[in-house]
């Protein structure tokens, strides 16, 4: 038995790594999930877009960012000023180049904080059960009885506004939900068949968490926390907007539509309008994929 084991990991191993069959096999599932899903190939097509945007901001942006310009101040849309410029003569279209940046660190940061954590208390909690669900699960009811912004907000004035504060109090906000679905789909989990097994063959609690019921509960957290990164976005824009996001001049959408809401909607539209479209279609796109993924993982919709 050992003896086939190892030749049939020589010759796995003797295969190329991305073979032409994989790679067929994968643009066709890409093609599916288009055809099957458009809105979702829409929105993952949006979000591409906007990361590369953002790492390759000083090459799309046309002016420096934080350049004050007062002669050119309010300033319409022009040749050189493609979105027009603020209060202060910077160019917008460069803000808003430069604030996609923000948005993804803060979005990507704070859902990956407050995935990680809120999963592995999740799991935790639904495996081991008893008295360490209950004080666990009692915390997360303590943190779920406040608003997520409000929360947030709490956190940022306890903490002081920076970007990584911002992060830090939008991730605190994700845990309890996280925590949540992590716990359902434990308790799901761990009435399987190979759970058993492992538990009636002496494996450690610890190894069965990482090697099975960790792995097994990732799909619904997965989706979940797509559907998040736009939630964290809008907080962001909303704590920025509230003047406790990051600090200016730094730009960042929130603290754009602020500036832009502040007496100029009939003079200076511009102001507002260019970075509430950015940050709609981002949300939007972070929406549509997040549905489609959920649709694709879930047992019941995959025959539809």
């Amino acid at each position: 038995m050992q003896e086939a084991q190892e030749q049939a990991g020589v010759a796995l191993a003797a295969q190329p790594l991305f073979s032409p069959r994989v790679k067929k096999g994968l643009f066709t599932q890409v093609l599916r999930f288009s055809q099957k899903y458009p809105l979702g190939a829409l929105g993952a097509l949006v979000l591409m877009i906007l990361v590369f945007v953002a790492i390759f901001a000083p090459v799309f942006a046309t002016h420096d960012p934080l350049a004050q310009d007062i002669p050119n101040r309010l300033h319409g849309p022009s040749m050189d000023f493609w979105l027009g410029t603020d209060t202060f003569g910077r160019d917008s279209y460069s803000r808003i180049v430069y604030g996609s940046r923000v948005s993804l660190y803060v979005g990507l940061l704070a859902v990956t904080l407050g995935t990680t954590v809120g999963t592995v208390l999740g799991i935790m909690s639904g495996y081991l059960g008893g008295k360490v669900d209950m004080i666990l699960q009692r915390v997360v009811d303590a943190f779920m009885g406040f608003p997520s912004l409000i929360l947030a907000l709490i956190m940022v004035v306890a903490l002081g506004a920076s970007l990584n504060n911002v992060m830090l109090a939008i991730g605190i906000t994700i845990i309890p939900r996280m925590s949540r679905l992590s716990r359902s789909s434990a308790l799901s989990v761990k009435e399987e068949v190979y759970i058993l097994a492992s538990q009636a063959i002496g494996a450690k609690t610890v190894r069965i968490l990482l090697r099975h019921v960790l792995p097994n509960s990732m799909a619904p957290v997965f989706v979940l926390a797509t559907g998040y990164l736009g939630t964290a976005i809008v907080s962001e824009a909303s704590l920025s907007f509230l003047g406790l996001g990051v600090p200016p001049p730094a730009a960042s959408w929130g603290g754009m539509l602020e500036i832009g809401t502040r007496g100029y909607l009939e003079t200076a539209p511009w102001l507002a309008v260019y970075p509430g479209v950015a940050l709609s279609v981002v949300v939007f796109a972070f929406s549509f994929f997040g549905d489609a993924l959920r649709d694709a993982f879930d047992p019941r919709l995959r025959g539809r």
